[in-house]
């Protein structure tokens, strides 16, 4: 499973003009679902999510979690998150899980986190305003 974290002001996702979710101050996850993901992967990302300290204390410091500044959290699905550009110009996606996988452990994910969500396999646009900008990239530990 990989993320790509992003700490915001505001950030919400809209499928053919409807807002269909929607957070203020919190975090932005675009999260990607690799073939062989399952239910360690859903907890180890949606634990290591909420507990990211990367929110200011009162000395400025990166000390408190999204649940400590009573955050929102927005999930939104990116399979191109594993899209392969190594060889050509157009990229592969066999590194990401098909649909019928990736669909469930997403919204487990989204769901172990309370998150506002995006919605799976739609044509999404999705607006933020970045708060740093602070940007983290997680792979999931490969599990056996």
């Amino acid at each position: 499973m990989r993320a790509v974290i992003q700490r915001v002001r505001s950030a919400r996702v809209t499928v053919d003009g409807e807002v269909v979710g929607a957070v203020g101050a919190g975090l932005l996850v675009l999260l990607g679902v690799a073939p062989g993901d399952g239910p360690g992967e859903v907890a180890w990302m949606a634990d290591k999510v909420a507990g990211l300290r990367i929110f200011a204390d009162d000395e400025g410091k990166m000390n408190r979690s999204v649940g400590d500044i009573g955050g929102g959290v927005l999930v939104v699905s990116q399979f191109t998150l594993y899209g392969d550009v190594a060889k050509g110009r157009r990229p592969s996606f066999g590194g990401a899980a098909r649909p019928e996988v990736a669909a469930p452990l997403y919204e487990a994910v989204a769901d172990a986190l309370g998150a506002a969500r995006g919605r799976f396999g739609a044509d999404m646009q999705v607006e933020l305003v970045n708060d740093g900008p602070v940007t983290l990239v997680l792979d999931s530990p490969v599990r056996s």
